[in-house]
């Protein structure tokens, strides 16, 4: 059957083939979306680029959070544990070690512990990357995707200085 010749390439991988590939891409993704940023900015400077990516992300985030949640089954609406499922699929979890404590029905901590991106610009010497103002906007739109309750709140996110723990970390609640 014609244009099926790479879904039936998959169906005769392995397993350990398949998750593989779904690292690679994942990898592909964020060095498409490296390569995006750099190129607004050489163009339009930081200020513009950083404007561009918050905006990409308030799209983006809850388009993830939602096919995320019709792979897994998940309606809007489930609360913490929903979204702590949910942030366990996303893109960035085949790519860095991130960790949530402190679960609850109401409140959970979110900890990037290694980010891909900001440990490359650490072991290049180059200064964190600003990602605070984006993360806002991503970890807030995703979070309302799942649950529109959940209100986000950012502890830790650079250009804020890195204390060894996380590079970033956000607290998700439900309000009483």
């Amino acid at each position: 059957m014609r244009g099926r010749v790479g879904l039936d390439l998959l169906e005769a991988m392995t397993k350990e083939e398949l998750l593989q590939i779904v690292k690679d891409d994942a990898k592909l993704w964020l060095a498409h979306d490296g390569l995006w940023f750099q190129a607004v900015e050489a163009k339009n400077g930081m200020e513009d680029a950083i404007h561009s990516d918050r905006e990409a992300w308030r799209h983006f985030s809850p388009i993830e959070a939602q096919r995320i949640m019709s792979r897994l089954g998940i309606e809007p609406g489930g609360g913490i544990p929903a979204l702590v499922e949910c942030i366990n699929h996303r893109l960035y979890a085949r790519l860095n070690l991130q960790v949530t404590e402190e679960v609850s029905d109401k409140r959970a901590i979110f900890k990037m512990i290694d980010c891909r991106v900001q440990s490359a610009r650490r072991k290049k010497s180059m200064d964190p990357f600003p990602c605070k103002t984006v993360g806002i906007v991503e970890y807030t739109e995703f979070a309302k995707a799942v649950d529109p309750r959940i209100e986000t709140r950012c502890i830790t996110c650079p250009p804020d200085e890195y204390d060894g723990d996380c590079y970033c970390g956000w607290e998700f609640a439900i309000p009483e």
